[in-house]
């Protein structure tokens, strides 16, 4: 499976890709002096939780919980909430005590991948410490190669991590990216104590941390491009299979696992991941972004954008149409509340700084809430893809109504059997090829129609229209009323009566159709 906006997936294998000179990329440490963890570092993960730390915060994780790649790691029997987390890991090369930020990079030997596994079970007790619930012996993989620090820019990194094969987590380093750089933890850090050659920092997990149970692989890989000679350089893939383990655990000698539901949505990442219901005393959405109220929701699934469009029309209202979109797959029905998407003519400056990463169009589909549309602003160009296979998934998980686009999508088969997506056309290629991700939830111009968050969008086979959310009711209702008089016209029609006075019913037509309608 790809994604409209990524590039390679890495098709070399580990030993591939490690198989570079040796001062570039070197074996990774196996047993460092002291492993210290960021708690928040990615603003992804910020988002995700809802809070951004104003500071760094750290804790440590027993040397003893280092593993190397090809390990196995256990999830003990009768504990549920075993939580991946793809990082770099920076490994110092040279003691650091009180340096500056400017500074602090000439102190890294390198950095690698690491997986900072968590078994929230067992996180309760220890206050934030994660004593238990992440040193257990494995729960830090690391490797299996070291990019040397003189090769890697901290603030060009990127760090990609795969669940059985798909691609979950994909971030960078950049100032948009990270709370807090790299350089500026390292120094932070040594205020407090000496960092010694060997020792290691995980530097935090971008979005999409969750949950994994045995049998399932994950794999993480750190890579940048060479400052000397251009190249990719990669730690190869860190791959770590999960196993169920023992789960004898001693009430006497100390605390047992335990599950919340806090607890659950964390080690998930969101509550709809967890398979939860919205939470109870949340304070509702804005009016705009409200789903759409049952009843209402159903007269729109039977109304005909045909139908709906004539009603609109007949209120002044002739700029609803989405033009030029068409439906991935015949028979499609979509009704939701609108979520809007901007992307604006590619610039390679711009993709570089805005296209990489957890970007725009990535924090509007993992912002997606049940019954909503994401629209896309593609100008009409359709050269590549705006959105792919990943990415409606996504959507789907999340509840999405679907999706309406007047640029291209990717993988248009696989989208297509996944949720209704309006479309101009399929295209293989990224979104670097014609777009940058811009910005989400403002007004937006899709096939020449003006979008607004929380318009309500309906599209069928002949189209999709926007209708205005204080308008929607009426609209509907209008249109459901014009829908019952047109199919008694054709039925007349049908019958071998001319349409004049007919088609609308005027006079004594009008009459037959009245007395026709009140007996019913």
């Amino acid at each position: 499976m790809t994604t409209a906006d990524s590039t390679t997936t890495g098709a070399a294998t580990s030993a591939d890709r490690v198989a570079t000179p040796a001062d570039r990329v070197t074996a990774a440490p196996t047993r460092p002096g002291k492993v210290i963890a960021v708690h928040v570092a990615y603003e992804s993960r910020a988002a995700q939780r809802g809070s951004s730390p104003a500071a760094p915060s750290y804790f440590l994780k027993a040397t003893s919980s280092i593993a190397a790649s090809g390990a196995t790691i256990e999830r003990p029997a009768g504990t549920e909430l075993l939580a991946f987390e793809g990082e770099i890991a920076v490994v110092i090369g040279t003691p650091a005590r009180r340096v500056t930020a400017e500074t602090a990079w000439d102190h890294v030997a390198g950095v690698t991948a690491a997986n900072d596994f968590g078994l929230y079970d067992l996180k309760s007790p220890d206050k934030g410490s994660n004593v238990r619930s992440k040193s257990r012996d494995g729960y830090t993989p690391l490797g299996p190669g070291l990019i040397s620090a003189a090769e890697a820019d901290p603030r060009s990194l990127r760090i990609r991590t795969w669940v059985n094969g798909s691609l979950v987590q994909d971030d960078g380093t950049g100032d948009d990216q990270l709370i807090f750089p790299l350089a500026q933890i390292i120094a932070d850090l040594s205020q407090h104590f000496t960092l010694e050659p060997g020792d290691v920092i995980l530097t935090g997990t971008p979005a999409g941390s969750s949950v994994v149970v045995p049998g399932d692989v994950v794999e993480v890989e750190v890579s940048t491009t060479s400052a000397s000679t251009g190249e990719e350089l990669s730690s190869g893939r860190l791959r770590t299979e999960v196993v169920e383990g023992p789960g004898d655990f001693d009430a006497e000698l100390g605390s047992v696992p335990a599950v919340t539901e806090a607890l659950t949505v964390d080690a998930w990442g969101t509550r709809e991941a967890a398979g939860l219901p919205a939470e109870s005393g949340t304070a509702l959405p804005t009016e705009n972004s409200t789903a759409l109220p049952a009843d209402l929701r159903a007269k729109l699934e039977q109304a005909p954008t045909a139908g709906l469009s004539a009603q609109l029309r007949a209120r002044g209202l002739n700029n609803v149409v989405i033009e030029g979109v068409r439906p991935l797959r015949a028979g499609y029905r979509l009704v939701g509340v609108a979520k809007t998407l901007r992307f604006v003519p590619n610039r390679e400056d711009l993709f570089a700084s805005h296209g990489g990463g957890y970007n725009a169009q990535k924090r509007a589909f993992d912002s997606l809430r049940s019954g909503e549309v994401i629209v896309i602003e593609a100008r009409g160009e359709s050269g590549s893809g705006t959105l792919g296979d990943i990415l409606a998934l996504r959507a789907k998980a999340l509840g999405a109504a679907g999706v309406v686009t007047d640029g291209g999508v990717r993988d248009s088969t696989e989208v297509a059997g996944i949720l209704p997506v309006f479309a101009t056309a399929a295209n293989p290629a990224v979104l670097g090829r014609k777009h940058v991700p811009w910005e989400s939830d403002v007004a937006v111009a899709c096939g020449n129609a003006t979008v607004l968050p929380g318009d309500v969008i309906v599209g069928d086979d002949d189209g999709v229209i926007v209708i205005p959310r204080d308008l929607a009711e009426e609209v509907v209702d209008a249109a459901l009323a014009k829908e019952v008089e047109d199919g008694w016209v054709a039925a007349q029609v049908a019958a071998g009566h001319p349409i004049e006075e007919l088609f609308p019913p005027k006079g004594e037509w009008k009459a037959k159709f009245e007395e026709w309608k009140s007996s019913r």
